[in-house]
């Protein structure tokens, strides 16, 4: 080789490497979606717990076809998609892999972004595991033919922006804060902090929209009210009154949540006894 061309070829080397890099898409392997009836039902538990009625299947109907409206903190509006096994206007033909990567990495079947309005910033800490069996209950659903139209959003806002975005995010959003090893808060914090994606409403983002898990639960520009530990036990709110609330959406001083937390409630609501514990036992750590 040329002593003159070796430099070219490092620099060659060093941006394909970086390309890789940023656009390379994850290897999450494609494990089989599992079809038996145990597995669907702890979808259905998973689906439940994450929440994901309340964007995908709007008021009124009993399908995931989507349609909901998300304002964009850049302006515009996302447009939830159907998650139906549709094969033309749903996610029909999905692998384990592609639900895989579209939950712990926010990229499609064929590589592209997903916009963070789909919550998979938080998703990404859920089990393998609890993925497949929540697509096994996602396959399992009745198609349904609904076309939601593409987002509404400014032609700046290009996802090939996200992959450098979710670089910053890797760097930027830090750890949440240590929690104890007591099996029912580290389930509580499952529950929260991936299933229930608790953070992406309740924590601060900092002015490039990446969550700062170190502040977590602090409030946001969504919803201001902080739900850390101490500022809920000084509003009175006890482990007790946190599995009523999950299970009822009345708070303390006797007023029920409306609007999306009502939605979460519908939720929470349907959990076991056990699961709704674990949540109050982590949210209220350290109080009674």
């Amino acid at each position: 080789m040329n002593k003159k061309s070796l430099p070219l070829v490092i620099v060659a080397v060093i941006l394909l490497g970086l390309l890789y890099w940023v656009f390379g898409v994850p290897s999450v392997g494609n494990p089989d979606i599992p079809t038996d009836a145990a597995s669907i039902a702890r979808g259905a538990y998973i689906y439940n717990a994450g929440g994901c009625g309340a964007c995908h299947q709007p008021e009124g109907t009993e399908a995931a076809v989507g349609g909901y409206e998300i304002e964009s903190p850049m302006g515009g509006t996302f447009i939830v998609p159907n998650i139906t096994p549709d094969d033309e206007t749903g996610i029909g033909g999905w692998t384990g892999r592609d639900f895989l990567l579209a939950l712990k990495h926010g990229r499609s079947p064929g590589g592209g972004f997903y916009w963070p309005a789909f919550p998979y910033r938080t998703y990404m800490d859920m089990t393998d595991e609890d993925v497949l069996d929540l697509a096994a209950y996602v396959m399992s659903m009745e198609p349904v033919r609904m076309q939601q139209p593409d987002h509404d959003i400014p032609a700046w806002q290009m996802r090939i922006g996200m992959a450098g975005w979710n670089i910053l995010a890797d760097f930027l959003e830090g750890p949440y804060p240590e929690i104890s090893d007591d099996p029912q808060v580290q389930r509580g914090a499952y529950l929260a902090r991936a299933l229930g994606h608790c953070s992406e409403c309740h924590t601060p983002r900092s002015g490039l929209m990446v969550m700062q898990k170190n502040l977590e639960f602090e409030g946001s520009e969504i919803i201001k009210y902080a739900i850390t530990p101490d500022n809920l036990a000084s509003d009175e709110w006890n482990q007790d009154g946190m599995v009523y609330f999950l299970q009822s959406g009345e708070k303390p001083n006797f007023d029920y949540v409306g609007g999306e937390m009502a939605d979460v409630i519908d939720h929470t609501s349907k959990l076991d006894l056990e699961d709704q514990l674990a949540y109050a036992a982590f949210l209220m750590r350290g109080h009674e």
